[in-house]
């Protein structure tokens, strides 16, 4: 009996030296690598969250947008009869701009009517402008030496012209009523995050 143990305990004592801590050192690699593994997807879940949280607040300003285009057609509709003059405090110009806006520029809204913040905290701003090329005149009729020309709606059921003349000018459709005069309402929401929207709207008001 003795012989057979000594002969076991010397095959054991054979295993090479080098082969130790192999298996350690592998399973600290593959440590690591799941470390690494897991913060990755930790980022990838923190940045997805980040990404729906600012969608979501994007959405939240395009829809409080409405509510500045409502509370500028509600201006139009009750200022009606002095639309023809522009009003820098109720931010309204009765001709369009000459070039393009840059809505991005806080100038640009130097005279933008602000809206009571809404119950998720944005704030809604709007600028009407009338489309017609002079400012401080009627719809109909030339501005010095510049041809006044306005985006008009007809009414439905416009005729056409039964004589030249019959309308404000030779060969122009005679209205069964006034036309109706196109404006866009530009309107800024600001929410949480810095998220801005810009929504614009055209409305045609019946002079």
């Amino acid at each position: 009996m003795s012989i057979a143990t000594t002969t076991i305990l010397r095959a054991r004592a054979t295993i090479p030296s080098r082969a130790r801590g192999a298996v350690l050192f592998i399973a600290l690699i593959v440590l690591v690598a799941m470390t690494l593994a897991g913060i990755a997807i930790m980022r990838s879940v923190d940045t997805t969250t980040l990404i729906a949280g600012n969608l979501a607040f994007k959405q939240g300003t395009i829809q409080s947008s409405d509510n500045g285009i409502e509370f500028g057609y509600q201006w139009l509709i009750a200022n009606r009869a002095a639309l023809a003059n522009t009003n820098l405090a109720s931010g309204y110009y009765s001709s369009r701009p000459a070039g393009s806006l840059n809505w991005s520029d806080p100038a640009t809204w130097a005279s933008a009517v602000t809206v009571a913040p809404d119950a998720a905290g944005n704030t809604v701003s709007y600028l009407i402008h009338r489309m017609c090329t002079c400012a401080d005149s009627p719809y109909n009729v030339n501005c010095g030496v510049t041809v006044q020309q306005c985006a008009l709606d007809a009414p439905v059921g416009a005729p056409p012209p039964p004589a030249a003349g019959d309308s404000f000018a030779v060969g122009a459709p005679g209205f069964l009523q006034d036309p109706r005069v196109y404006y866009r309402i530009t309107v800024r929401s600001q929410g949480p995050r810095n998220t801005v929207s810009f929504v614009q709207s055209m409305v045609a008001i019946a002079l």
